[in-house]
């Protein structure tokens, strides 16, 4: 790349960064929490703003049985193809789904408020903020006129915290992408190179219902759900002891995020559920996770008289590992990420998931980059007060825009 070129695509993403945050802000203030999964209406705003900076915008509305499947409402992908010539194909994915604001803001979680050079809202790190960096990115790139050879492609999926199945995972399953690279969503300075799997399982326990005044004529299924929980939270402790080889990922963890059941105060409860998340570091075998998981809940409840317990898959996310190929997404991106940011970038593992397994597990070297603080913990991620420095907008929006040039120039 010479400094000509270098310079011209800087200033482009300096000149239209205030219409990146007007874009962003827009973003933000729909809501498109995940669940309940109505993500139509986000996606219609989306796809009218990407038009409105001149990209052509292709709708692909996910039957609504298969997102139903997916305890969603409703999802609608997007995807921008731009065509400069024979080269590789290279997509960019981000999800607009979000979690659900919960408590302790202190500011509206769709108000996108800036202050002090900082954009507070749901989502705006995790990860609209990179409909933004991708699509100004891309923007830069065409307005350069500069020679560039392959294709950009811009994927904007919907159920990335449902598990991606209805978002990258139907757009590849359908072949209605077939990238040679794929960045994904980030939000950290760092390059991210693997994450963990997940799996989440229900365990339901289930008993006999009995008037409380003759508890001796029922059987408590919420007595026995504290036996399984108590033995769940032993068999964690012992996962520390299972260490990952991957830098930034350090071992499986489970969490009881759920708990349901009982009918009322003055009844022996008959039904108790509750639901497991189970990381999965990449050396392990999520099959044989989930194996071992349900076999350890049954032993509990095995003996337990009126006692009966059933376990349901809701997800096995598998984990995101490198193939062949990333070592240049890699390098590129670490180099210009050194030149913008000014520090030596590293790059590691997470360990949480993504879709960028999806990508991955399809054999495209795929790598998670994008606009965010040193840390996810940083940017109040899945927390209240999610937080994305503009400052850092635009220097992803500069360090993707480059990596893209270096990409279809065979650099």
């Amino acid at each position: 790349m010479t400094p000509d070129a270098r310079a011209r695509i800087l200033s482009l993403i300096d000149r239209d960064h205030a219409a990146a945050v007007e874009f962003l802000a827009a973003l933000v203030k729909v809501p498109s929490d995940n669940p309940p999964g109505d993500c139509a209406p986000h996606a219609a705003r989306a796809a009218e703003l990407l038009e409105g900076i001149g990209f052509s915008v292709e709708r692909h509305r996910v039957p609504a049985e298969a997102v139903r499947a997916n305890g969603m409402i409703s999802v609608v992908n997007l995807i921008v193809r731009c065509h400069f010539g024979e080269g590789p194909t290279i997509a960019l994915n981000a999800h607009g789904d979000v979690v659900p604001p919960g408590l302790g803001w202190t500011t509206d979680p769709y108000g996108a408020e800036v202050r002090d050079g900082v954009m507070y809202g749901r989502g705006v790190a995790v990860s609209k903020s990179d409909f933004a960096t991708y699509a100004f990115a891309l923007k830069a790139l065409q307005a350069s006129g500069l020679p560039l050879r392959g294709t950009i492609e811009l994927h904007f999926t919907y159920d990335e915290e449902a598990g991606g199945l209805s978002g990258p995972g139907w757009l590849l399953e359908r072949g209605l992408t077939k990238p040679d690279y794929v960045i994904s969503a980030g939000f950290s300075y760092n390059v991210v190179i693997a994450h963990n799997g997940c799996l989440h399982l229900e365990i339901r326990v289930t008993g006999r219902s009995a008037h409380a005044a003759r508890p001796d004529t029922g059987s408590d299924s919420l007595e026995a759900a504290t036996q399984v929980l108590a033995s769940l939270y032993a068999l964690r402790q012992g996962y520390r002891q299972i260490c990952s080889k991957v830098p930034g990922i350090d071992h499986p963890t489970l969490v009881v995020g759920l708990i349901s059941g009982g009918i009322n105060t003055n009844v022996v409860p008959d039904e108790v559920r509750m639901r497991i998340d189970r990381r999965v570091i990449p050396e392990e075998d999520p099959d044989e996770v989930e194996r071992d998981l349900v076999a350890h809940v049954e032993r509990t409840c095995a003996g337990l008289p009126g006692i009966e317990v059933t376990t349901r898959r809701i997800l096995l996310a598998r984990s995101f590992v490198p193939v062949v190929g990333q070592e240049m997404l890699v390098r590129l991106l670490q180099r210009h990420a050194k030149d913008v940011i000014g520090q030596d970038i590293p790059a590691n593992g997470v360990p949480l998931y993504t879709d960028a397994r999806l990508y991955s597990a399809a054999g495209i070297p795929t790598v998670i980059y994008g606009a965010g603080p040193r840390s996810l913990l940083e940017a109040n991620g899945h927390r209240a007060d999610e937080r994305l420095v503009l400052e850092d907008l635009r220097k992803a929006t500069k360090v993707i825009a480059l990596t893209l040039f270096d990409l279809m120039q065979g650099t």
